[in-house]
């Protein structure tokens, strides 16, 4: 088990930039992190790369394994696969992430001249999620965050993690491990249903960035005080 406060994170589809930016951050905030991928050789040299982006800095073990390892040994699930892989993924991993919390931060995108939101019948990825994993504790989060800022452990986020949810124990866990993160809030942006904005906001951003060559993100103001 892990120590109070701390989690054995798994990220599923974690090999692109979005999950090894994660896994980075996770491992710097000391949370032992578990890269996983359809091929278990994948996530191994995710877990590499990793590894060597952290240098000599202190950081929580990173290992990488095939999706359905990774989330075996989990308390805590980040699912970053390309949302053409999305149902199939979960619904092969379902009864493995019974129980667990699943944080969902998949976009449904598409790129044709730019990126184009994807039709969900659910409403936003993250609904559709709860709907396949009914056993699971599903929170949409981390869908903001620019991976190449995340890769790089010198630079500064500066940005807030929009978390959504229906479980408010989850979502507090969620909000407090985006918090660990250097630079980072986590805000609870209200219940399932309004995933979809959330996600849907970063296909604003991502074309905001390809016109500016800028790596955004959001930050909301008023809150300093809560």
């Amino acid at each position: 088990m892990p120590e109070a406060g701390r989690h054995i994170i798994a990220l599923v589809g974690g090999t692109g930039p979005e999950g090894r930016g994660l896994a980075t951050r996770f491992a710097l905030a000391g949370h032992r992190v578990v890269i996983g991928s359809r091929d278990s050789a994948r996530g191994e040299a995710g877990a590499a790369e990793v590894i060597a982006g952290l240098a000599e800095r202190p950081h929580a073990a990173v290992t990488g394994t095939d999706n359905l390892a990774a989330v075996s040994e989990a308390d805590l699930v980040v699912v970053v696969v390309p949302y053409a892989a999305h149902r199939a993924t979960l619904e092969g991993l379902r009864e493995a992430l019974a129980g667990k919390i699943v944080v969902d931060a998949v976009v449904p995108v598409v790129f044709d001249r730019g990126p184009r939101p994807v039709d969900v019948p659910d409403g936003s990825a993250t609904e559709e999620a709860a709907a396949i994993l009914s056993g699971s504790r599903v929170v949409g989060a981390f869908h903001n965050l620019a991976a190449e800022v995340l890769l790089d452990p010198d630079a500064h986020v500066g940005a807030d993690v929009l978390v959504t949810g229906a479980d408010a124990e989850a979502k507090q866990a969620v909000m407090a491990l985006a918090a660990g993160i250097a630079g980072v809030r986590g805000i609870d942006a209200g219940p399932l249903r309004f995933s979809r904005f959330v996600e849907q906001i970063t296909i604003l951003i991502i074309g905001i960035n390809g016109r500016y060559k800028a790596h955004t993100g959001i930050r909301v103001a008023g809150l300093d005080a809560h």
